[in-house]
């Protein structure tokens, strides 16, 4: 394959929004280096699979190499691997603020410091991260304090690359969402989960690919969170 092949990395890829977003990217011409910890080949050789925890600096760098190795070049690194875990904050445990911190935090650092490298190469790239609607509009009754202190510092640091690489030629952007409908919501929460966004209802996993794709081919943008969220973060 031509070196000139677009290539983009999507981390949290095996299902719901990062299996949305791997198939807009392929729908778009790309291939996708897809990662995650239970991933494993599929029939579509334009989605290369590399399993292991991305929190993990040898897993990020295997991730990487792998787009090089294959196709000489990272164009986009989509940040979407994450998990949420809502308890009122005095209620969290130890091992629940270290979970959440190696996946929302510590999977980011590792990925995103290999592919700004790659990167700065050719002064060229776009980074985004999926970050969460609570980060701005927190709701009552749903208790998300950890969601807020790592998906809020994705958020932050979104706009802090930004300007420190947008002489470089490389955009950094965020996607918020609402709550998607995915397997991880039973569809017994579906009533109460679609009443928590002004819409009435919860997103798709293409809605966020879709705006994913919007900030992919908005040259002129950088430092911008796209909330997705149905009106959440406008409030309730």
């Amino acid at each position: 394959m031509s070196n000139e092949q677009k290539v983009a990395i999507v981390t949290g890829a095996s299902q719901g929004i990062g299996a949305g977003i791997v198939k807009g990217y392929r729908d778009a011409g790309y291939v996708v280096i897809a990662n995650s910890r239970s991933i494993t080949q599929g029939s579509d050789q334009g989605v290369i699979a590399v399993p292991g925890n991305i929190a993990e600096p040898e897993v990020a760098s295997q991730v990487v190499q792998t787009a090089i190795d294959r196709f000489g070049r990272v164009d986009t690194l989509v940040n979407n691997a994450g998990i949420f875990i809502g308890k009122p904050f005095t209620e969290y445990t130890v091992e629940d603020f270290n979970r959440v911190i190696e996946v929302n935090l510590s999977g980011f650092f590792h990925i995103t410091q290999r592919v700004l490298d790659q990167m700065l190469r050719v002064n060229s790239g776009h980074i985004v991260q999926v970050t969460a609607a609570v980060v701005k509009q927190p709701i009552a009754g749903v208790p998300s304090g950890l969601a807020g202190l790592t998906k809020g510092g994705l958020d932050a640091i979104t706009r802090s690359l930004a300007i420190e690489y947008a002489q470089k030629g490389i955009r950094v952007n965020a996607v918020a969402p609402g709550i998607i409908k995915t397997p991880m919501h039973p569809v017994q929460t579906h009533d109460f989960l679609n009443k928590l966004h002004p819409l009435g209802r919860m997103g798709e996993a293409q809605e966020i690919a879709e705006a994913v794709l919007y900030l992919e081919r908005a040259g002129f943008v950088t430092g911008e969170t796209l909330h997705v969220d149905g009106g959440q973060h406008a409030g309730r």
